[in-house]
């Protein structure tokens, strides 16, 4: 099992400035689906997150999703918030891309984390931003949830430690 290995903004060395990323793509839509309010629901199909709001409505953010083989399902809870975090490559990705650094700082254009990340139990995967927002909409990541860093840092705001999170094909 890998591991995503976050580390606090405070503890990072570099800090830069992420680069610009498109304005904000969440919207407010009609949801049914049974969730209770405050629950995250990612259709992996769809390409889209929702934050469940109750009353029969929804935030729905577009993200990037796990490519062919590394996508999953199941029912998960937010462990972990950071903001800027520095970001360590798990084993399996830095086997694909032997290249990257043991760390990357948080804040560094390098860092695929983004703006902001929460981290899933399991410590597997993460809700994070992205340095490549062209990614959102695509089957991109090892299992992440990218979002635009605007996006990340709304929804980061709306839930607390302990929100469920649902992933669906």
């Amino acid at each position: 099992m890998r591991s995503i290995r976050l580390i606090p903004a405070a503890v990072a060395a570099v800090y830069l400035i992420m680069p610009a990323a498109p304005t904000a793509a969440r919207e407010a839509i009609a949801f049914q689906g049974g969730y209770s309010a405050g629950t995250i629901v990612v259709k992996t199909s769809e390409r889209r997150l929702y934050l469940v709001l109750g009353d029969g409505r929804a935030l729905r953010y577009p993200v990037g999703v796990g490519r062919a083989g590394k996508s999953w399902a199941g029912t998960t809870q937010i462990d972990g918030k950071y903001i800027r975090p520095a970001w360590s490559p798990p084993a399996e990705i830095r086997r694909d891309k032997p290249s990257l650094p043991e760390v990357i700082p948080g804040g560094s254009p390098r860092n695929p984390m983004g703006a902001a990340a929460m981290t899933l139990a399991g410590g597997e995967y993460a809700i994070h931003g992205t340095n490549v927002p062209s990614s959102i909409g695509g089957f991109v990541s090892y299992g992440c949830i990218r979002m635009y860093n605007a996006d990340i840092m709304d929804l980061y705001e709306r839930v607390g430690v302990g929100t469920t999170v649902v992933v669906t094909r």
